[in-house]
């Protein structure tokens, strides 16, 4: 089988049943797994002194550790027969995608607080952001939503899909750990400081690209020139290295403004405003946004299914 349909077709199988399935709670996964070792990691090595070089060890080994255990196993199951590779690949692509689960997370936050109001709006969206969500209005809950939609569609989507296409399901899959150890070490408190620095520093280092490139397709998707713009204008203003970006994408397509102060785990984080409109979020501008990543998500899966075609 040519090396090109070993990529396009797990690629193309695995972005099918991300749109059908989504991202189903009672199934197996990956990433549940990658949080139970990083959870028993730094509970054996985040304590007593050099807490620095364990996390380095830690996020080193894991990282090692996912790529090359499933690059075996690709190994193994291409040397058996195409076929299991490729029904393989295409679960661990869809693995690795969040596309239609973030899209549906989003939309659920938006309806609920249109259908049951305020506080269960609040309620709902805490399943999806790491903020404070008990004193927020409506209009800062859709702001959460937008900004964890377009944040997430670099971190969940474009950025799997460009590891994929970098070093197949091994790069996703590392990339995915990569991805977990940020989310569970990578805060600035007294116990993850120094043991989740690295972490921290490799994420942002793994998304560097993807979020640029997010923000690209996402102008492109659109055809809207003031999203790059934006992107030029905020992109860099954002405390985060790579977050800004998309996020200042989707204030330009939207003309809004995004960002601002919130609490973080009762702290009150300085965060800046991305965009200069400050006007109302209206309910049905989820649909939109819903849109957005969803052809966003296509073009990343279609580019790659060509470039594969003329290089490999």
């Amino acid at each position: 089988m040519e090396k090109s349909l070993l990529l396009i077709i797990p690629l193309a199988l695995g972005y099918l049943l991300d749109l059908l399935l989504g991202d189903p709670e009672k199934l197996p996964h990956p990433v549940r797994f990658f949080g139970n070792l990083i959870y028993k990691g730094e509970q054996l090595l985040n304590k007593q002194k050099h807490r620095f070089l364990k996390g380095i060890l830690l996020a080193l080994v894991l990282c090692l550790l996912t790529f090359y255990t499933f690059k075996i196993m690709v190994d193994l199951l291409l040397s058996l027969h195409a076929y299991l590779y490729l029904v393989f690949a295409g679960a661990f692509v869809f693995y690795g995608l969040a596309n239609k689960g973030l899209i549906d997370e989003g939309r659920a936050v938006f309806q609920v607080l249109h259908t049951q109001g305020l506080e269960a709006g609040r309620k709902q969206l805490s399943r999806l952001v790491g903020r404070d969500t008990s004193n927020l209005n409506s209009q800062q809950i859709r702001i959460a939503v937008l900004e964890t939609m377009s944040e997430n569609l670099s971190d969940g989507v474009i950025a799997p899909l460009f590891y994929y296409a970098l070093a197949g399901v091994p790069g996703m899959m590392a990339y995915k750990m990569i991805n977990t150890l940020d989310s569970m070490l990578g805060y600035r408190n007294q116990r993850y400081e120094q043991f989740g620095k690295f972490a921290a520093r490799l994420d942002d280092a793994a998304n560097f690209i993807p979020a640029r490139v997010t923000a690209l397709l996402m102008a492109l998707v659109t055809w809207c020139w003031q999203a790059m713009v934006f992107v030029f204008k905020y992109g860099r203003k954002h405390k985060s290295p790579n977050a800004g970006y998309p996020e200042a994408a989707l204030a330009g397509i939207l003309n809004c403004r995004l960002g601002g102060p919130n609490v973080y785990h009762g702290v009150l984080v300085h965060k800046p405003y991305i965009g200069e409109q400050n006007r109302a979020i209206e309910h049905q501008e989820i649909y939109r946004v819903s849109r957005i990543n969803h052809s966003t998500c296509f073009a990343m899966v279609a580019a790659i299914m060509l470039l594969s075609l003329l290089v490999l």
